[in-house]
């Protein structure tokens, strides 16, 4: 194994980035192995992302490497949050109703069944009317 160490020292190896590369290319082998073999160019393509992987992994260029990962994980969590934000907003619709403020576009959130009520925005203070 030391080997290995030897081999890897200086040289950037696997990431989140990677794992998503992976796991992106394995999807596109496993759905083009079920279509007709006219259409396999999809797991040609699969290969791809694989190869993008291994030269991440074995690139000596850190910088460049971190630089990329860190707009992967960047992008991942705004899709993570605005998952989040559907999924939370899908449990809560038998209780509470959103509203956006006309202003900032704030989501404001408040109590199904109170009828016609005055929502003030906390952020910018701008009030308008809502039916809850």
């Amino acid at each position: 194994m030391n080997w290995l160490k030897k081999f890897m020292y200086g040289r950037y190896g696997a990431d989140q980035l990677s794992r998503a590369l992976l796991i992106l290319s394995f999807i596109l082998i496993i759905i083009g192995g079920f279509l007709p073999s006219n259409l396999s160019s999809l797991v040609i393509i699969g290969y791809i992302p694989t190869v993008m992987c291994i030269f991440r992994i074995f690139s000596k260029n850190i910088f460049k490497r971190k630089q990329e990962n860190y707009k992967y994980l960047k992008w991942e969590n705004s899709v993570t949050k605005w998952g989040k934000q559907k999924l939370n907003r899908a449990k809560d619709s038998k209780t509470h109703k959103y509203f956006t403020c006309p202003d900032c576009k704030q989501q404001l959130r408040v109590p199904r069944g109170q009828g016609k009520i005055s929502v003030t925005c906390p952020k910018c203070k701008k009030s308008f009317k809502g039916k809850s």
